[in-house]
């Protein structure tokens, strides 16, 4: 498998989210030592408070896509490993954050970090269970698990109008499909009526290669697409 990663980015956008985190924390309790100390100053407090709570939103999210260890990238690479020289895994360099290119076809894959059971009632996306602790994440710690099936219809389109940009005039365009990924180890899913796959990266290797087999990416195409892109800066195997 090859690897393409905009590693400068990776470095950058963690950077971005650890120091917001902490300049929130600060912010956070200057708000309070206001609220307590000094309560004729209450409107300081509360610019406090509201700065510091939108920094820490700036840094779950940051947190959550560079900061995270395993970040989505690693995982994706640990879980593609042995699936050959034919698929090519594009991490941060693309308009989609993962894009994958190979015999399966054209794929974007959108990590996703919700963790409890995952259901698809056929209507909207929904979390619940865990204990607790992951109960108070869903409120106060962790993003919503919103419209995941919107998120990746934006990143199809922009891989496509990319893709257009880039291959020579006249060439055939990929399909170019879209997949979910839920990377917490506790995971459940239950999203059978999903609008588009959903698995944990664990089942990545096994769902491309029976689309593959399938509905194989014609290799012409497939090396025309492959050169047009940013070209690997390593090989796993």
């Amino acid at each position: 498998m090859k690897i393409v990663t905009n590693s400068k980015l990776v470095k950058r956008n963690a950077a971005i989210g650890k120091y917001s985190s902490i300049v929130a924390l600060v912010i956070l309790g200057i708000g309070l030592y206001i609220t307590f100390k000094m309560p004729d100053k209450f409107a300081y407090s509360m610019i406090c408070l509201l700065a510091g709570f939108m920094l820490s939103q700036v840094g779950i999210y940051f947190g959550n896509r560079w900061g995270r260890s395993p970040r989505p990238d690693e995982i994706i690479n640990k879980n593609m490993k042995g699936m050959g020289r034919e698929y090519t895994v594009y991490h941060y360099v693309t308009p989609a954050s993962h894009l994958l290119i190979g015999p399966a076809g054209a794929w974007t894959l959108l990590p996703l970090y919700q963790g409890g059971k995952i259901i698809y009632d056929g209507k909207r996306w929904r979390t619940k269970g865990g204990g607790f602790a992951r109960s108070y994440l869903r409120i106060f710690g962790q993003e919503s698990i919103g419209r995941p099936d919107l998120e990746a219809g934006g990143e199809i389109k922009a891989v496509t109008n990319y893709l257009t940009r880039l291959l020579p005039e006249g060439t055939q365009l990929p399909e170019v499909r879209s997949a979910l990924l839920f990377t917490d180890p506790k995971a459940e899913l239950e999203v059978e009526k999903a609008p588009l796959p959903a698995m944990t990266p664990k089942d990545l290797k096994e769902f491309l290669k029976a689309r593959a087999k399938e509905n194989p990416m014609p290799s012409l195409l497939l090396e025309a697409v492959r050169k047009a892109l940013p070209q690997p800066e390593r090989e796993e195997e």
